[in-house]
């Protein structure tokens, strides 16, 4: 694991330095969510990403032999439990830890599942990418071709994994309450649930410095009520209560509170 801390500073260095506008982003969110020593978090967002670019980079030389090594479980009986159901679960999901290696690893450990992803704007790095998410086994469903397959995936029982806590726009999410401001939020994904009677499991793969690796975390299942606005505002508010508990792991160099209630001015 050496080498991967080093492959890690360097990933995070280059990032950091060869796009000073993300530091900035990651400065003012965390002003914004009233977090104190926001250069020292925004710090270690960098050296997060970092590990998340090095372990892709790894992807081809883990398997189910040596996932171990990069890897744990904690909660997987909350995700069991709702697969049970048979009514297929929704991984509620953030850009937070590391989200690359937390569904690469499930497949390994588990069993493969669909992931939604969105294609990165670079051709070339979006292929290579995509190549690595597939090697464990799991299904990339396209964000621009998602509906469809993500029901046909959930009334088949299977589990999809979902990013949900980036900014959208009004046409497609509600207004709900977000480190104490308002922040818009797709509303997709609660449908999905209500649609389907699938189980809504929240699961993230933090970075331990103690053990030296992630822990792949399933929370306890979150009821639905079928109320779109109720629903989307409670999965954001326990995404929030883990970020809080790890501010340096969370994607901070988005802009999350770009889209505004309208009459409010621009926060960036």
């Amino acid at each position: 694991m050496t080498a991967f801390k080093l492959k890690a500073r360097a990933y995070a260095k280059a990032l950091d330095w060869g796009v000073p506008r993300l530091r900035r982003v990651a400065i003012r969110n965390l002003e914004l969510a009233g977090f104190d020593n926001p250069e020292r978090i925004a710090d270690g967002v960098f050296l997060s990403v970092g590990r998340i670019m090095a372990s892709v980079a790894k992807f081809p030389t883990i398997t189910r032999a040596n996932v171990h090594e990069w890897i744990r479980y904690d909660g997987l009986e909350n995700f069991t439990a709702a697969q049970a159901k048979g009514r297929g679960v929704l991984v509620a999901t953030a850009h937070l830890g590391n989200w690359e290696l937390s569904a690469f690893s499930h497949a390994l450990l588990t069993a493969p599942m669909h992931i939604v992803v969105r294609p990165l704007d670079n051709a070339r790095v979006n292929a290579f990418v995509e190549k690595r998410r597939a090697l464990s086994g799991n299904h990339i469903i396209q964000k621009h071709d998602a509906a469809r397959k993500i029901l046909k995936a959930l009334w088949a029982g299977d589990a999809v994994g979902i990013l949900i806590d980036q900014n959208t726009a009004p046409a497609e999410g509600v207004f709900i309450d977000f480190f104490g401001r308002k922040a818009c939020a797709g509303t997709a994904f609660v449908k999905f649930a209500h649609h389907t009677g699938a189980a809504v499991v929240p699961g993230y793969a933090l970075w331990s410095d103690q053990e030296k690796k992630y822990i792949l975390r399933f929370d306890p299942e979150i009821p639905m009520t079928g109320d779109v606005q109720a629903d989307t505002q409670r999965v954001h508010a326990t995404l929030e209560r883990v970020i809080r508990a790890h501010p340096d792991q969370w994607l901070w160099i988005h802009r999350r509170w770009k889209t505004r209630p309208p009459g409010e001015a621009p926060l960036y």
